[in-house]
């Protein structure tokens, strides 16, 4: 039978109120009228699942060469409901795109679905089964606020639903934050066909602010015990969308994944600092100045990360975020990701000298990947609302987002039925 999960009846479930508590930093009526909509007609036995967008604080560019990282889970999310089905096919409706299926038991690789919503699912469900995990079908309706293209890993939080519904649904939530990003990561690089390292997934699955080391054969995360919570993030959309851009990030790690050959190794992380710093004069004979410059960014970038978590671990605000702006100097000049090549509208150049003009701004710097997209600001909390009024006036109300850390990654949401 068709469900009864209204608005009000979810406003009046103690349980999941107090679930989505700890997820949303909005008007909880809201979000009651979010799920009322995505369980509206579902027929069975529903469940609520949601997966947060992620923040990069320091650490751009690195994961996918072994490198350091600190990120955090924050409260823009994909949300669905769902029922299990015992007929081992996955039926995703989201909201603004054409329903789809996938048969959990036909998952070759196929090249014509790459960059789709469909080669994640059928990814993941892959990976699920290539390390003995259990798949089955179920049927789920999303909706996400994660604006698409613009850095806050839209792809990784989908990923990171479907392995949490198939964790929860059929192998009883058992299988690790770990094990759930490298499957995602498989989802993305071998069905998705991006490249992408493996922080987005990590920080999304594991949720909270991570310390991340990549260069461990298991990838090494734990909590970075966040101190700063007078201080609010602020993500501007600047316009751009970086779909398309695959090729601009592929060559950031193909070429530090160069230089790093010459050493004879495969990947910088794996090359002594103080080695390479030596050999540049060499190196820029041997490669492009970008390629070296985009190595002498990974190496500085790891110290920065080292000097960030002891900021944060003690407490110093004023060192964290000194840390980020040089963070973010770093990848406008020496990892280049800013803006695409041959690009004049440059919305994020133009986005980062306004904000840094802004007496208001504690902090600011690119936002992952780059090229197109977001950028990052800080500043104190009990200015957040007036400082995001101005902002808004100059990049639009629906592209300047006030965001709070979030403590969960992907997980199931509960209700008292």
């Amino acid at each position: 039978m068709a469900r009864t999960l209204t608005k009000e009846s979810l406003f009046d479930n103690p349980v999941f109120i107090d679930s989505v508590k700890k997820l949303y930093n909005t008007d909880l009526k809201s979000v009651c009228e979010r799920y009322s909509a995505l369980a509206d007609n579902l027929k069975g036995e529903i469940r609520f699942f949601s997966s947060p967008g992620r923040a990069e604080l320091v650490g751009n560019h690195t994961d996918h060469n072994h490198g350091l990282v600190i990120a955090g889970s924050i409260d823009l999310d994909v949300a669905c409901a769902v029922v299990p089905t015992s007929d081992g096919i996955i039926t995703i409706e989201s909201e603004g795109y054409e329903p789809f299926t996938v048969n959990v038991n036909d998952l070759p690789v196929e090249k014509e679905l790459f960059g789709s919503t469909k080669a994640l699912v059928r990814g993941v469900c892959k990976g699920f089964t290539d390390r003995g995990f259990n798949v089955g079908g179920f049927t789920a309706r999303a909706s996400s606020n994660i604006f698409k293209g613009a850095g806050v890993s839209s792809s990784a939080a989908f990923e990171l639903l479907i392995c949490e519904i198939l964790n929860v649904l059929y192998n009883d939530g058992k299988i690790g934050f770990v094990d759930k990003a490298i499957v995602s990561r498989f989802a993305e690089n071998v069905y998705f066909g991006k490249p992408s390292g493996l922080m987005d997934q990590l920080t999304i699955s594991r949720g909270d602010v991570s310390f991340m080391n990549f260069g461990t054969e298991i990838p090494f995360s734990e909590s970075a015990d966040w101190k700063f919570d007078d201080v609010s993030l602020v993500i501007i959309n600047c316009g751009g969308d970086h779909c398309n851009l695959t090729d601009e990030y592929a060559a950031i790690r193909s070429e530090m994944e160069s230089v790093a050959a010459y050493f004879n190794k495969k990947v910088l992380g794996e090359v002594d600092s103080d080695t390479f710093f030596k050999s540049v004069p060499e190196l820029k004979n041997r490669f492009s100045g970008r390629a070296v410059l985009r190595a002498i960014h990974f190496f500085e970038e790891n110290e920065r990360v080292k000097l960030a978590e002891k900021a944060i671990s003690s407490g110093d605000k004023r060192s964290f975020l000194d840390i980020i702006v040089k963070s973010g100097v770093s990848s406008y000049e020496l990892l280049q990701n800013c803006y695409p090549s041959g690009d004049v509208l440059q919305p994020i150049p133009l986005a980062l000298a306004i904000v840094s003009r802004n007496k208001n701004t504690l902090a600011y710097r690119v936002h992952g990947g780059g090229f197109a997209g977001t950028i990052l600001a800080f500043t104190d909390s009990r200015n957040a609302s007036s400082y995001v009024s101005q902002l808004a006036d100059i990049f639009g109300e629906n592209n300047v987002f006030c965001v709070k850390i979030r403590k969960f990654g992907a997980v199931e949401v509960p209700f008292r039925r």
